[in-house]
């Protein structure tokens, strides 16, 4: 982990290098894709990525989203503090169902189109007062669940519960980008910086005899973590350099038996091309991280959009 001085030295060397980079984490990706033919889940049960931290898992006609991510912003649009709603013809093409939604934080890369969403659906949605607050924006406040900690809660088949966490400091390891509780008074001022971080949680998700662990973000609370042997860890990995040891960490905390990697594509660009890295997010490192912090644990990489699963 670097101090203030280092993260900006290793973001000039990225710039340096990011061709050379992004070829290494596309072959990266390539060599540990998960074949949706050799997959551990039990039949019945997809999961799917959607960029970002965001998550379709369907099971027994019943499907939950974690973190849906699918208008995606410009950079221009979140450099001029553009406010920019959710967009109707990306949640068309990629949000065909939902029967919850569960929120890890409210930054707008996370929760950004969970009201559209839950509108369009009429469907629960699950998390911190933040997220409450942005439902109640949209006039709704009455499907808007305030989540307590290790709580369960059941959703068809879907056990799950949210443990309190921590998002990784990005602004240089110094500070959370945007921190503290989402106070707009009006969607006519949800500007991307508008959509403060909230509660930050963990989510833990049992369904068909498989357990998950979904980090969004790049720290955590250890002591906080009860969850033992989780079968696959959904892991963020942007801005993992912010936080001292992490994958070390998380792997000794909750014990998971697979890693799939998200929270590397570049959530600036639209769903449905060529994925892109983020910033010197660096997908080749994350594995020599997990491979230097445990050799028993595989990693595989989700293709956006494309399920992992038997589908019977």
């Amino acid at each position: 982990m670097f101090g203030p001085l280092g993260h900006v030295a290793s973001g000039l060397a990225y710039l340096a290098t990011a061709r050379r980079q992004h070829t290494s984490d596309q072959l990266t990706a390539r060599q540990l894709a998960w074949e949706p033919t050799r997959s551990p889940l039990p039949p019945g049960l997809t999961l799917t990525w959607f960029g970002t931290a965001g998550f379709r898992l369907a099971y027994q006609g019943t499907v939950i989203w974690i973190d849906p991510y699918v208008t995606r912003l410009p950079l221009g649009s979140v450099i001029r503090r553009r406010v920019v709603p959710a967009s109707e013809n990306a949640i068309d093409r990629w949000i065909d169902t939902a029967d919850a939604v569960l929120v890890g934080h409210t930054h707008f890369d996370h929760a950004l189109d969970v009201p559209a969403i839950a509108r369009k659906h009429g469907c629960k949605v699950y998390g911190s007062t933040s997220l409450e607050t942005l439902m109640a924006l949209h006039g709704l406040a009455d499907q808007a669940v305030v989540v307590e900690p290790r709580r369960d809660y059941r959703v068809g088949p879907f056990r799950f519960h949210f443990i309190p966490s921590l998002h990784s400091k990005l602004q240089l390891g110094l500070g959370i980008p945007y921190s503290g509780e989402l106070t707009c008074d009006h969607v006519d001022e949800l500007t991307p910086q508008a959509y403060r971080c909230g509660q930050v949680w963990g989510v833990f998700i049992e369904v068909g005899g498989v357990t998950f662990y979904h980090q969004g973000s790049c720290d955590l609370l250890e002591d906080e973590i009860t969850d033992k042997r989780v079968d696959v860890l959904l892991a963020g990995i942007s801005g993992r350099r912010f936080t001292k040891r992490y994958f070390e960490r998380i792997i000794r905390a909750v014990e998971p038996k697979l890693i799939v990697p998200t929270h590397y594509d570049d959530f600036f660009r639209p769903l449905g091309g060529d994925t892109k890295f983020s910033f010197n997010v660096n997908l080749t490192g994350f594995a020599d991280e997990v491979h230097a912090a445990t050799r028993e644990v595989p990693i595989r990489t989700l293709e956006v959009g494309v399920p992992v699963g038997a589908t019977s």
